[in-house]
């Protein structure tokens, strides 16, 4: 059975992406099938996988809109078994033609995958550091979450935020959504604050919080 995994945290520079590609490539790496959806504007994701944004025609923008499969936008790698699905800078605008040409908009990416699932072990989804319509349609979409916590002052900033959020879409759209995870990033062993926020963070999180194996960026 095909899991779907978002990467998400509406805060930036929490290592979403980092997360998101490393994943991605392991997992590939070890003989699996995936496929790695870019579900952020910022296209970090794309350009970490060696693609200039224009030198691909079609988009998860596409896709997002109904004139496009996954099919048709997905890319090879210079890894075998992992695709891209891309991004671009105009998926920012994606919420306007949502509330003008679309009904059940949340569903739109759900209904995407499910298309296409069979094809893969795992698809990752990189979600934008936001909490609009994208990042509802990848929670949506998904079985479980990742959510990349850095391990610095404001770590919980926010987070009681995407929480809720999480906790209305399992109730009013993906009832088998989970929470894979907590993952502490940018730790050092070295750093005073940084242990003591990944203990804070352990206070909080118990076992649904990754353990760390060595100093992680």
């Amino acid at each position: 059975m095909t899991e779907v995994i978002a990467i998400a945290n509406q805060k930036g520079g929490v290592g979403k992406t980092t997360t998101a590609v490393n994943l991605s490539a392991a997992l590939a790496l070890e003989g699996k099938k995936v496929l790695l959806i870019d579900a952020d504007p910022q296209s970090n994701a794309t350009t970490s996988l060696g693609f200039h944004r224009d030198t691909y025609e079609y988009n998860i923008y596409h896709v997002m809109l109904g004139t496009k499969t996954l099919d048709d936008i997905v890319m090879d790698t210079d890894i075998p078994s992992l695709k891209l699905a891309p991004s671009n800078i105009g998926l920012v605008g994606i919420e306007k033609e949502f509330y003008h040409n679309q009904s059940e908009r949340e569903l739109i990416l759900k209904r995407a995958i499910d298309v296409v699932k069979d094809q893969y072990d795992y698809i990752l989804i990189d979600s934008p550091p936001a909490l609009g319509p994208i990042t509802i349609n990848t929670l949506s979409a998904s079985n479980s979450v990742i959510i990349p916590i850095q391990c610095e002052f404001f770590a919980l900033e926010g987070l009681a935020q995407l929480l809720n959020t999480i906790k209305l879409v399992k109730q009013t759209i993906n009832r088998n959504l989970l929470i894979k995870g907590f993952l502490p990033t940018m730790y050092s062993s070295q750093n005073n604050l940084a242990k003591q926020v990944f203990a804070d963070l352990a206070k909080h999180f118990e076992s649904k919080l990754f353990k760390l194996s060595n100093d992680s960026y």
